[in-house]
């Protein structure tokens, strides 16, 4: 079905891939490829962001909901798209909140956010595959389960995370974070052009917030320049 789960994920998540849930998805991804089907990202990708940001390593989580479904979009990180690839709108915007809230940050060309991932902060998509040019086609067919999986392990297991919940879907994951183990939750509406237009999202300051909170336990701050 996918790529290896990296070995720290798969000590804590191992036994979600054995449930009838999993079994279940696998058979209709299957179906879906068997009917000609191309899905992103590729097969080697889903399992992306856990695999480029160990659990050992997480200090934020961010929260998308489906890959990009455009071809040589998604490549397992929420947001984030293959280098070459002009960065979509939603990630436009959270350039320019991140060049009014991050001093010195020049917006970048590349939309690839592999260099985030690699310093903790994990691009969880609660869907880790669609079929390509449908969004939400895969949803409801089991990754939310094991996403959501995902989230209650980490707020469990981890002290002093930070959770970005981006609009109503993220911000509805809420629920499954540990208010116990001194997490640090930052909220506003979407990045997507329909989204922000509605205010909340510019100004909102999320990147900044995070370093802050960061740098108070004694962690290392995210370098969010691309």
């Amino acid at each position: 079905m996918a790529g290896e789960l990296e070995q720290s994920w798969k000590n804590i998540l191992g036994e979600e891939l054995e449930k009838p849930y999993m079994l279940q998805l696998k058979s209709f991804l299957k179906q879906e490829r068997d009917a000609g089907h191309t899905i992103y990202p590729k097969n080697a990708e889903i399992f992306n962001a856990f695999n480029t940001t160990p659990l050992d390593e997480v200090k934020v989580v961010i929260i998308g909901q489906d890959p990009y479904h455009g071809p040589e979009q998604a490549h397992g990180l929420s947001f984030s798209v293959r280098e070459g690839i002009v960065p979509p709108p939603s990630l436009r915007n959270i350039y320019k909140e991140l060049a009014t809230d991050i001093p010195g940050f020049q917006i970048p060309k590349s939309g690839d956010l592999t260099k985030w991932a690699q310093q903790g902060v994990l691009l969880l998509n609660a869907t880790l595959t669609v079929r390509a040019a449908t969004a939400g086609s895969h949803q409801k067919k089991g990754w939310e389960t094991f996403t959501d999986a995902a989230i209650k392990k980490i707020s469990d297991e981890k002290v002093g995370l930070v959770f970005i919940l981006w609009g109503a879907y993220a911000q509805s994951k809420g629920v499954l974070i540990n208010p116990n183990n001194n997490h640090l939750i930052i909220k506003s509406t979407h990045p997507s052009p329909l989204a922000v237009s509605h205010g909340g999202f510019f100004g909102s300051k999320p990147f900044s917030k995070t370093n802050d909170f960061l740098v108070k336990q004694g962690k290392q701050p995210i370098d969010w320049q691309i």
